[in-house]
């Protein structure tokens, strides 16, 4: 986080008043909450957004997403195939037309020969009740894994669409404190021109500090194509609301349940839950392979007709068949299953393990930033900035060189970048950690106190 003062001092450095900066501190705020409220309840016909806050920018992702619709799709599908899978068999119709005679003097006659029928029946097979209820089940865990995926395409593309956010804050910072330097360079510029003529400095003097200028102006070039490219990148997530100005950056605090057990926690993890899924779908699969071991009757009722001189019939017959060779296939198929259940069991034992150790090292690094950071605010910032002031000084005073306070500035200036950085980084961990779970708790966003 960044702390009051360090916010105040960046600012003092860069020619921007801190109280200058609060009206439009609490501006911002009232504004980001009035945009979240109005997404929520829907906003007023004709409103047109002033910025865009990464709420608003995560909350417009999810809504344009075609992989969210194709998720839902794809749920429905397999609620669909759920409500089928316990329904009986088609019944089979049947038409027959039996002992035709094909040669004397009744040939081809289907009405003079009295064994001659023309049937018609119907077969229904009677599916045992354990066996529908078994692939019932089966197909209600796919519905559960259907929805486990679309809690992860949600996920994912929250996650990708505020570090997109997050990456054009950062780099417009950066470019904000390179166009401050630019500034503060060119009257450094000015004032070397003066002396020179004057005569009280060299020529030397001035080309250092035109080049100096010229540095600052090369880095703000690059700066404005990143900020270029990560505006192109959040458009890929929100189209042309990314054009907008951002709002504040929310305060970067971890979610609550990394303070918790983690193992507990990461059971909502969308790839550790289709795990759970699969390993669900492969026990339910085996239930219905050993359900297999039992056969099915079916049961035909037939209807035919003879010649007018000869009686109708009506016949009915059971069939069921012959698991003759059990061993080798009923058994074997409920092996192939249970040894699927033990693979998903396996797997998804991995799919956690490796899940868990990834979020105790995205933490680590959390901590490490943390620490970069306080460093950075208690001494490396301070000592560059006193280190700039000093030979600012010593230069209007007579007694240091002007190349002196040049590459103090530069100094400073990479210090301030590479806290920008660190910053930056700890905001992709943020990310990650925030909407890494599809009904994450984490820190809501709180605009900072400077961006």
């Amino acid at each position: 986080m960044i702390g009051r003062g360090s916010a105040a001092a960046r600012f003092r450095t860069s020619g921007v008043s801190m109280d200058s900066y609060m009206p439009r501190r609490r501006d911002g705020l009232r504004l980001a909450s009035s945009l979240v409220l109005w997404l929520a309840l829907g906003a007023p016909p004709g409103f047109a957004q002033t910025s865009l806050s990464l709420e608003l920018a995560v909350a417009d992702a999810t809504a344009r997403s075609r992989l969210v619709s194709a998720a839902e799709s794809q749920t429905q599908a397999a609620r669909e195939t759920a409500a089928a899978a316990g329904q009986l068999p088609d019944p089979v119709l049947k038409l027959g037309l039996t002992n035709l005679p094909i040669d004397g003097p009744d040939r081809y006659s289907v009405t003079r020969d009295f064994m001659t029928m023309r049937s018609v029946g119907v077969m229904q097979e009677l599916t045992r009740t354990d066996k529908r209820s078994a692939r019932v089940r089966r197909a209600e865990r796919e519905v559960d894994l259907a929805k486990v995926v679309r809690q992860a395409t949600i996920a994912d593309l929250q996650r990708d669409a505020a570090t997109a956010w997050l990456e054009r804050s950062y780099q417009e910072s950066m470019r904000e404190l390179l166009q401050a330097q630019i500034a503060q360079a060119e009257m450094q510029v000015q004032a070397a021109e003066t002396l020179y003529r004057s005569g009280k400095g060299s020529q030397a003097e001035v080309f250092a500090a035109r080049g100096s200028v010229e540095q600052l102006r090369d880095g703000l070039a690059l700066t404005e194509r990143q900020v270029a490219v990560a505006t192109t990148q959040l458009g890929r997530w929100v189209g042309g609301n990314a054009q907008l100005p951002l709002g504040p950056r929310p305060a970067l605090t971890l979610p609550t349940w990394t303070a918790g057990a983690l193992a507990e926690h990461l059971t909502q993890h969308p790839q550790i839950a289709a795990a759970v899924q699969q390993e669900a779908i492969a026990d339910s699969e085996a239930v219905v392979a050993r359900a297999a071991r039992s056969s099915d009757w079916s049961v035909e009722l037939m209807y035919s007709q003879r010649g007018p001189a000869y009686s109708n019939m009506v016949s009915i017959n059971l069939s069921v068949p012959l698991q003759w060779d059990q061993k080798n296939r009923q058994d074997r198929d409920l092996a192939a299953r249970l040894a699927g259940i033990d693979e998903a069991r396996a797997r998804r034992e991995e799919v956690q393990r490796a899940h868990e150790a990834e979020v105790r090292a995205m933490l680590q690094e959390w901590r490490s930033h943390e620490d970069r950071l306080r460093r950075y605010d208690a001494s490396l910032l301070p000592l560059a900035m006193q280190r700039s002031e000093a030979a600012l000084a010593a230069y209007r005073s007579g007694t240091g060189p002007l190349p002196a306070v040049l590459d103090a500035r530069r100094g400073e200036v990479d210090v301030r970048m590479e806290r920008l950085r660190i910053e930056m980084d700890r905001a992709r961990l943020w990310a990650q950690l925030n909407y890494l779970l599809p009904s994450h708790d984490g820190a809501q966003a709180k605009p900072e106190a400077a961006r």
